[in-house]
This record gives C-alpha cells, structure tokens and sequence, in this order.
C-alpha cells in the first residue's frame, strides 16, 4: 500500500501532466503544431493558478482524492483556477483576456484533470482491493 506522501506525489505529478496534455492539444488545435515555447505562456499560469486554488479545494487529499464522490473537487478547483491563470497569461503577454477564454482553459483543464482523476480512482480502489484480498 502507498503512503500518504507517495500517493500526493503521484496526484501532484499527474495533475502537472494532466495540465501539460491540455495546453499541448489547445495548441495543435490552434496552430497544428507545436513550434517554439510560446505553450508556456499558457501551461505556467494554469499551472500556478491550479497550485494556489487547488489545496484549498482539498484534491491532494490523498483519502479524498480515492473517492469516486469526490471527484466534483478537481473538477471545481480547474473551473475557479481559470480566471486567475488567464490574468496571469494576459499580464505575462500584456494581452486583453476574452472571456471566452477562460471559460474554455477551465473546462478543457477541468476534463482533462477529471479523466487523469477517474484514472487515479480505478487505480487506487483496485491497488485497495487487491490488498484486501491478500490480507483476507
């Protein structure tokens, strides 16, 4: 069985690739490829804004995180995270923040760290079970 730290690291590292997955696809849905490092100017403020929201929403609760019932907590942390990264993507680029935007970066963020989140919950709840019936 993982421990506590174990498992918020690997929540901490599959919501940073989870982040990571989501501004790579928005990219190539925009340009068709990735062609120089302006995807950072997306990727680090979603980043930073989904680490300052994130912990007060409790998802690297690592005894919630497991929970299927639970799973609406990264789901609310992307959606209030978005306009904190969009202010921060538009002051890094000194560039206007549309609105829509932020409403696409918090549901395209919030699907993409629903689905690695559902992933975690299978993996937990089997890793879970498996112990049980070693034990039992």
């Amino acid at each position: 069985m993982m421990t506590r730290r174990v498992q918020v690291g690997w929540l901490l590292g599959g919501d940073v690739l989870a982040i990571f997955v989501v501004t790579m696809a928005g990219f190539m849905t925009h340009y068709g490829a990735i062609k120089d490092w302006r995807w950072l100017t997306t990727f680090l403020p979603v980043l930073a804004a989904w680490f300052a929201i994130a912990p007060w929403v409790g998802v690297f609760r690592s005894d919630l995180a497991s929970q299927p019932r639970q799973l609406w907590r990264p789901v609310l942390a992307a959606l209030l995270s978005a306009p904190l990264a969009a202010t921060l993507r538009g002051a890094w680029l000194n560039a206007a923040i549309l609105p829509l935007f932020v409403v696409i970066l918090g549901l395209t963020n919030a699907l993409g760290l629903l689905i690695w989140r559902g992933i975690w919950v299978v993996v937990v709840q089997r890793a879970n079970r498996q112990v049980g019936t070693a034990h039992g």
